[in-house]
């Protein structure tokens, strides 16, 4: 174990860990304050975009279609229009919270035979087997009709001229697509638009895409039709269908996003909001449950018993995320009984202070990159927005001169009859992508998310907890080390041995380690996922919004 530790602590620290053993805070930087308008987004040009919505009189609805547009060229890493959207809303006017699942379904031509027949265990992770419905242009429709302001025209002509005039790399998502690159310039047309001249853009290098302007110039003019119908269709489904997959016609003309009611627990005096599944949100209410029955305050924030109780709690609610979470129009989901106290209070028993469990059960009961980002306007509307490829740019699937990539969201099926997750025809796959909303006495008070598939569960658990039990503000609560329990279980089927791997960001003291090590944790420390955050916070009794957006990655909150 000498070894082991001294090895681990001769690793270059930063920032965080640097303040970690100085004993100041966890933050590299102050929240953003502001009266009128509020934008994080993962992008600084995409913040840039929504504020400037926002002074042209549209609201946070607007603002935040506006961002995601500019977010989809700029960051095709993480998302873009051949993705999936979620959504959660504060409306000011109704003083109504309202939820938006416009996630995919899968092909009606496609079935759980054609996998039997040719051999497959599971579903490719790229290629055109992978590939559902893209969601998201119909997610910026419904959210545009019920509650937008501006003419689509308006709110689409940023990203249409970034698009066409090109914008500069920064490194991150330089380094991101350079990875990205390897894996999928195998595919068709993936080169063609990402790869100019042969190589993927390099850091502050320009990069145009007049392809996915010509799109969206489309979909501005004939509404989300200009997508999921007509030429453009025709397109996406003659692709998919050269590259050997299903996705047709009928398919894109009968989607439909839908507008959902979203769920919650009371943590501590805190309504925490998360989406129903075929999303992953419910995971968060079940860990705030059973984590509510422990005085985490006096723990202390990166202790080994924190640290500890915080992992075993996320190995209960992922093993009901492995059994039940799957598409409720095809199975029935006990959602009230999941999110329950007194069902928490029945898993937190099987948590043993001392020592850290290899295997969970499921829970037995009565009968999957990607981008976040909030914007806050000066009438009070929040909007919480998620949006994805999945893998990073997806499937590879790049169908010819329409400037995006298809999600792989589809791989997330799983292939085991029985199982409620299984795949089906016109069926929406288990989903990682999730937004999260608090209010507290019925008002609005943290719209904010956490990108980064399976990590996503314990990222917001890991910002309320430091939020709320350890009294950090929203910046230094998103800056903090994190850590991220591998998944013992997935919702496709599987399992990793020994109770997982829990990887840790540099930031955590040698006897928060030694402790977690003598619990037996295994121990990884890697740069690996640790999720990139955006929160807008309402501060009541100022009249103000409090933004925040952390620096693992390129993320800006800015105001006015």
């Amino acid at each position: 174990m000498k070894s082991l530790l001294t090895a681990i602590f001769f690793l270059p620290l930063g920032l965080i860990a640097q303040d970690r053993l100085t004993g100041q805070p966890f933050t590299t930087r102050s929240e953003v304050i502001a009266q009128h308008g509020m934008a994080a987004t993962s992008q600084p040009l995409a913040t840039q975009t929504a504020l400037y919505i926002l002074r042209q009189g549209g609201n946070a609805i607007d603002a935040a279609i506006a961002a995601n547009a500019v977010l989809g060229l700029t960051e095709p890493t993480g998302n873009g229009i051949g993705g999936d959207l979620f959504a959660i809303v504060w409306d000011a006017g109704s003083e109504e919270l309202l939820g938006l699942n416009a996630s995919g379904r899968s092909p009606y031509d496609l079935s759980l035979a054609y996998f039997e027949e040719n051999g497959y265990d599971e579903i490719p992770y790229r290629g055109p087997l992978s590939v559902s419905v893209p969601g998201c242009i119909s997610g910026w429709f419904a959210l545009h009709e019920k509650l937008g302001s501006l003419p689509m025209s308006t709110i689409l002509q940023p990203a249409i001229n970034y698009a066409r005039e090109g914008f500069p790399l920064t490194e991150v998502i330089a380094a991101a697509w350079e990875g990205n690159a390897r894996n999928l310039q195998q595919y068709e047309g993936f080169s063609d638009i990402y790869m100019p001249n042969g190589k993927t853009p390099r850091k502050g290098e320009v990069f145009k895409n007049p392809g996915l302007a010509n799109t969206l110039e489309i979909i501005a003019e004939e509404g989300q039709d200009g997508f999921y119908k007509g030429k453009v269709a025709k397109t996406m489904a003659d692709y998919i269908k050269k590259q050997g997959g299903f996705l047709s016609a009928r398919d894109l003309a009968d989607h439909t996003a839908e507008w959902v009611e979203p769920i919650s627990t009371n943590y501590r005096g805190y309504e925490v909001y998360e989406l129903p599944p075929n999303g992953q949100g419910t995971a968060v209410l079940q860990m705030l449950n059973i984590l509510e029955g422990y005085d985490l305050a006096s723990m202390g924030f990166g202790s080994a018993e924190y640290v500890h109780h915080l992992v075993e709690a996320k190995k209960l609610a992922y093993e009901d995320r492995a059994k039940y979470y799957a598409d409720p129009d095809f199975v029935k989901i006990p959602i009230e009984q999941l999110i329950s106290k007194e069902y928490a209070e029945n898993r937190r028993k099987l948590i043993s202070s001392e020592r850290a469990a290899n295997d969970y059960p499921a829970g037995e009961l009565e009968h999957g990159n990607t981008i976040y980002m909030t914007v806050a306007d000066s009438s009070g509307n929040m909007i919480s927005l998620i949006q994805s490829n999945y893998a990073g740019m997806g499937s590879g699937m790049t169908p010819p001169g329409l400037g995006f990539i298809f999600q792989n969201r589809g791989a997330s099926f799983s292939l085991e009859k029985g199982h409620n997750n299984v795949f089906e025809p016109h069926k929406r796959p288990f989903h990682t992508i999730i937004p999260a909303f608090v209010t507290k006495d019925g008002q609005p008070y943290l719209s904010f998310g956490l990108m980064g598939g399976a990590m996503q569960p314990q990222g917001h658990v890991q910002i309320l907890v430091n939020m709320i039990d350890f009294g950090m503000n929203t910046q230094e609560a998103g800056d903090a080390p994190r850590i991220n329990h591998a998944s013992d279980s997935q919702p496709t089927g599987g399992k990793m041995a020994n109770g997982g791997i829990l990887r840790m960001e540099t930031g955590f003291s040698p006897e928060t380690i030694r402790g977690l090590m003598q619990k037996r944790h295994t121990i990884q420390f890697a740069r690996g996922v640790y999720g990139g955050y955006q929160a807008i916070m309402y501060d009541a009794e100022n009249d103000v919004y409090i933004g925040a957006s952390e620096s693992r990655k390129d993320g800006q909150a800015a105001g006015y």
